[in-house]
């Protein structure tokens, strides 16, 4: 059917009228509006179909397919968005010859079709995007990025490029002139700077690979500690260890300064490192009879035997009168304890001996000699390095009373009692 066909057919019902005597204004009036129904029926009517023929046959062709990609598309509405470019195609075509006596109301459809045609291709867009996103998170590559940040980034620049043709085909001023511009982007830098820092963070968080989805991190700012979730344009969400969540700004990570925790989840082990506090009076020499009572403790008895040979050999060659047991070289039974520790931390299997593993004094403090246990668990995961770290000083607790060492306690109440009952 041609234009002039199409044109005559519009005009059949506003004849119509005018041969019964109406006037030609209303005839006119009331034509355009029955156009007007019979353009929305056929318009939905081709609508329903398309969208049905295409959804459909895009599932067909993705159940087919191998790659994940266009299920994305289908589950984002990818092609009920194509679909309605052909009732669109349709409009577009017959507005000019069906309102072509009308020309305000037919411009005025022809814009409501081109700003609808501009809303749908931002729609197209951020379809294609998010399936673009969910494919990515489904790589090994990408899923760790913040592919979120980028995808929000096109996406402001899809609407604003959409607002700025939508205003110049309401307005007709031309969103390239130079003083546009210039007011355009200053309105975006006062309203937007958020989100630019955020940007230009997104980027620098991914380029310098700061953190990643699923990085464990601590920010005492914030008070997070915990997992991250998600990382988009504007925030950075941490899942905490308590299941709550804490929104940090993600120009943030780049500002201040905070913990991330991967590198120790890519090493062989999780650092354990805590001290026993040696009440300082309570150590001391240990005398030859102390020295067999010890050797009954299995993990000494080879190391205590070494040792004490050397010590008399040394003692004995120089003269040492050990009348006075402070003379020549003694063993003490803090030095005896810190081996004993050595021992059972080689002994112990959840303990990764290719990474530092040692027994040392700190400097003395008011509160006793820190003894420093500093080691690395094979099991990095929280709650079993937390077993792993518990076993090992339940067992030193325990253990230090066989070396006739106290460990340093402020008193409690009881004890100030039981002072002045005696």
């Amino acid at each position: 059917m041609d234009n002039f066909s199409i044109q005559k057919l519009s005009k059949l019902f506003q004849d119509y009228l005018y041969d019964q005597g109406m006037v030609m204004e209303w005839a006119i009036f009331l034509n355009v509006i029955v156009n007007f129904i019979i353009i929305l029926i056929v318009v939905l009517f081709i609508a329903a179909i398309a969208k049905r023929i295409i959804v459909k046959t895009f599932l067909t062709f993705s159940n087919k397919t191998k790659s994940t990609f266009d299920d994305y598309l289908v589950t984002s509405n990818f092609p009920r968005y194509i679909a309605q470019l052909f009732p669109l195609a349709l409009v577009w075509y017959l507005i000019p010859l069906i309102f072509n006596e009308s020309p305000i109301i037919a411009n005025a459809f022809q814009v409501i079709a081109k700003g609808y045609l501009i809303v749908l291709g931002v729609y197209i867009f951020r379809s294609v995007l998010r399936s673009t996103r969910k494919f990515l998170e489904g790589t090994e590559k990408y899923h760790d990025k913040p592919i979120e940040s980028y995808i929000q980034v096109l996406m402001m620049f899809a609407w604003g490029v959409a607002i700025f043709w939508i205003v110049q085909l309401l307005t007709g001023f031309s969103i390239i002139s130079l003083t546009t511009l210039g007011a355009a982007s200053a309105v975006i830098l006062l309203i937007f700077k958020d989100t630019i820092l955020g940007f230009v963070a997104s980027i620098q968080v991914s380029v310098n690979d700061i953190v990643r989805i699923g990085d464990w991190i601590t920010f005492s700012k914030f008070g997070a500690d915990g997992t991250v979730t998600e990382i988009n344009l504007a925030t950075v969400r941490v899942q905490n260890f308590d299941n709550t969540f804490t929104t940090i700004p993600t120009y943030s990570l780049i500002a201040d300064s905070f913990q991330n925790w991967r590198g120790m989840q890519e090493s062989g082990g999780r650092r354990i490192k805590r001290s026993l506090y040696i009440k300082q009076s309570s150590i001391r020499f240990l005398a030859p009879d102390e020295i067999e009572r010890l050797k009954e403790i299995h993990l000494l008895k080879p190391y205590l035997e070494h040792r004490q040979k050397d010590i008399d050999n040394y003692n004995s060659r120089n003269e040492i009168d050990k009348k006075v047991l402070i003379n020549g070289r003694n063993q003490t039974n803090l030095g005896v304890f810190r081996h004993y520790i050595n021992a059972v931390l080689n002994e112990n299997s959840a303990i990764n001996k290719d990474l530092y593993l040692m027994v040392r004094h700190l400097a003395p403090t008011e509160k006793g000699l820190p003894l420093e246990i500093y080691c690395f668990s094979k099991d990095k995961r929280w709650v079993n390095y937390e077993h792993i770290q518990a076993d090992i000083f339940d067992h030193l607790l325990a253990a230090i009373k066989y070396f006739d060492l106290e460990v340093f306690e402020l008193p409690t109440g009881k004890d100030l009692q039981k002072m002045v009952e005696a």
